[in-house]
């Protein structure tokens, strides 16, 4: 029985991709084991969203080359979002790759490992792939959570965000196939559940299924298995009351949003194609509190964006200090060449990025 070892970078998102690959493998046979000394055939799932994030793909690229040269294993593949940015550079440049595989074609991991798909195979345009309820997989979490993707791809035009041209445009799961992956999670001892995408508060809309994500939470509440279900992300403009309203009513649902922001400035959060302001997000916040005592609230923000003003970081601050936020995470703003940001003026030197970002989680 050959053995197949997995590295999976980057998101839940990336993760559920590689336990959906691992299902496929291990419904035709294959045995699948974390030491990568062991493997016959090792994969890597890239993530490729940020500098860092592709560094440290490459890194264990080649990391898990040497085994390829020097150990048992006989094949390397690569697959994920850095796929879909650099296919023809890692076929270039790292000639132990014997296949790759972008984020649209994941069904393809059994033909790769097999031999039967070349690190000269071509992509899709845009990946259009979706799991659904049947497709098998093998959970990488601990017994009691699991992730269900219930959309992938994104149709926001932020322009520092290269997901769209990783993982295409939006699209939701049925609605039904999310309820009875959740049901088969909970019968096999799955308690908590986190509903993932790029934009969850969209879900169902591009099926013509009008409030979507609080009807599919109020279903999923009616699960007696589950005692936790929560969900990621939320886009700010989408939180509707009806959504705060499911949220306080069903114990099942965790009173937690995660709300990634990115800015507080009217004009930097023009810049990014987001829109809104500060004085509106605190409006928000309110409303969420009001409707959801004891919830729990996190967002995330960048700093150093290209045109960011010292008084734009300013009134950034006095937001933070102002919405009193459970949970932030504050990234420093890199700059992709795929990203429409990539082409702005009045970029933001490094070192005042770093201060800018050590400032503003010092405030939280």
């Amino acid at each position: 029985m050959p053995k197949v070892g997995f590295v999976s970078l980057g998101c839940p998102k990336n993760l559920v991709d590689s336990e959906v690959m691992m299902g496929i493998l291990a419904r035709s046979g294959y045995e699948i084991t974390p030491r990568a000394g062991e493997a016959d055939v090792l994969v890597v799932n890239t993530c490729s969203f940020i500098a860092p994030a592709q560094q440290e793909s490459v890194h264990s690229i080649l990391e898990m080359a040497e085994y390829k040269k020097f150990g048992r294993a006989q094949r390397l593949i690569v697959a994920g979002c850095m796929v879909e940015r650099y296919r023809n550079e890692i076929r270039a440049q790292i000639p132990e790759v014997d296949a790759v595989i972008g984020t649209g074609e994941i069904e393809k991991i059994l033909a790769a490992c097999e031999g039967e798909l070349s690190a000269e195979a071509n992509g899709a345009e845009l990946p259009t792939y979706l799991y659904h309820d049947l497709t098998p997989r093998v959970l990488s979490t601990p017994r009691h959570t699991a992730y269900i993707k219930i959309n992938e791809g994104c149709d926001h035009p932020c322009t520092f965000c290269v997901i769209p041209q990783l993982r295409g445009k939006f699209r939701s799961r049925r609605f039904e196939s999310v309820v009875r992956e959740a049901e088969n999670l909970a019968a096999a001892g799955v308690r908590e559940i986190n509903l993932i995408g790029q934009d969850t508060t969209y879900y169902g809309e591009d099926l013509g299924l009008k409030n979507g994500l609080p009807l599919l939470l109020e279903r999923l509440a009616q699960i007696e298995d589950l005692h936790w279900i929560r969900f990621l992300y939320c886009y700010p403009n989408r939180i509707t009351d009806k959504l705060l309203e499911t949220i306080a009513v069903h114990p099942r649902l965790a009173k937690y949003l995660d709300i990634p922001l990115q800015h507080a400035s009217r004009s930097v959060l023009a810049r990014m194609k987001r829109g809104s302001h500060a004085g509106a997000f605190l409006k928000m916040l309110e409303k969420i509190r009001r409707t959801i005592p004891g919830v729990s609230v996190r967002t995330s923000f960048i700093v150093g964006f290209p045109g960011e003003t010292e008084k734009d970081f300013r009134e950034l601050c006095a937001f933070v200090r102002a919405a009193e936020f459970d949970w932030m995470g504050v990234f420093a703003y890199s700059d992709e060449d795929a990203a429409k940001s990539f082409s702005l003026e009045k970029k933001i030197d490094a070192e005042t990025i770093v201060r800018r970002r050590d400032q503003l989680m010092s405030i939280q």
